[in-house]
């Protein structure tokens, strides 16, 4: 039922966000999210940010393709403020200033006059990052005493690796992913992202679109050996050529864009010690990732998510 209400809720809304990016709209509540509000202001501020951040014209035209995902991380991001509301996080303040400068190019003060020249609310965008850093601890706390790594797997496959062939490859791998829409089907929403990415770029599209943490760093997933690879996404990118986008990975709630960067042939002459840290690192990251992804899909199926 919730999901019904909410379709109808999100084709009203779609309806009002067609809006000219030149005009200004009256400020007025579109959702309410448990206790917490999405207003048209913060719509059109983060769909312009977006633009702006990825040096993406704005025009109606692009606007448009961004509209129902930016509606979608915004929802995604309110649950997480309720959420932690019962909660004393403190942003790390370090961090936060250290993530605004890899995405500005390490030119805070320039940015800020951006957003001022822009009209864009930069106190919005403040609160978005600290909000996501707040949420990774919470997932840490709440769930890392139950994150069991097997050693003697890790271990298995750290002489895998070190007894395979004497030369390896490694892929440079970039990444966008998107939170499924209840308003869209997978087949709809997937073409819309590959025709922002053809107008914009992967990397353009990463950085305004993607729910993962890479999307500051436009997706980039850096070097990755093709043993550190799941079977399932091996056996797409060992097929793929430089430059090649992948066919969309559905998963549970999200939806999934690799793209191959480069590869590079390397000899196995690794730290054994350093791959098994390597190893347990990617495997902690894989499971805080997918507890954070669950919990909020059990807090989005628990609220009613309310046009106003």
């Amino acid at each position: 039922m919730k999901r019904n209400l909410f379709l109808i809720y999100f084709l009203i809304v779609n309806t009002f966000l067609l809006f000219d990016a030149k005009s200004n709209i009256e400020n007025k509540i579109v959702l309410k999210v448990g206790n917490k509000i999405i207003t048209s202001y913060e719509v059109k501020n983060k769909i312009l940010r977006s633009l702006f951040l990825s040096n993406t014209e704005v025009n109606q035209k692009n606007i448009n393709n961004i509209k129902s995902q930016i509606l979608e991380n915004l929802i995604l991001l309110k649950l997480k403020e309720v959420e932690l509301e019962k909660y004393n996080f403190k942003a790390d303040k370090t961090k936060v200033n250290n993530y605004i400068l890899r995405s500005t190019s390490n030119d805070k003060f320039t940015i800020k006059e951006k957003f001022k020249n822009n009209d864009l609310d930069f106190n919005l965008y403040i609160k978005e990052i600290e909000t996501e850093f707040k949420w990774r601890q919470f997932i840490f706390r709440q769930y890392s005493n139950k994150i069991e790594i097997n050693q003697s797997l890790i271990i298995e496959e750290v002489n895998k690796i070190l007894n395979s062939k004497s030369v390896s490859k490694e892929y440079n791998l970039s990444e966008i992913e998107i939170l499924k829409s209840t308003a869209e089907t997978n087949e709809k929403l997937t073409l819309k992202i590959l025709q922002e990415i053809k107008s914009n770029g992967f990397e353009s599209t990463a950085l305004k679109l993607s729910i993962s943490s890479t999307a500051s760093q436009k997706g980039n997933l850096g070097w990755i050996n093709e043993k550190m690879l799941s079977k399932r996404i091996y056996n797409i990118v060992e097929k793929m050529k430089p430059g090649q986008i992948s066919e969309p990975i559905i998963e549970v709630d999200n939806i999934l864009f690799l793209k191959l960067n480069s590869i590079r042939d390397i000899e196995n002459n690794i730290d054994a010690d350093k791959l098994k840290n390597t190893l347990l690192d990617q495997k902690r990251n894989e499971m805080f990732d997918l507890y954070s992804k669950s919990h909020l899909s059990k807090l989005k199926n628990n609220f009613f998510i309310e046009y106003k």
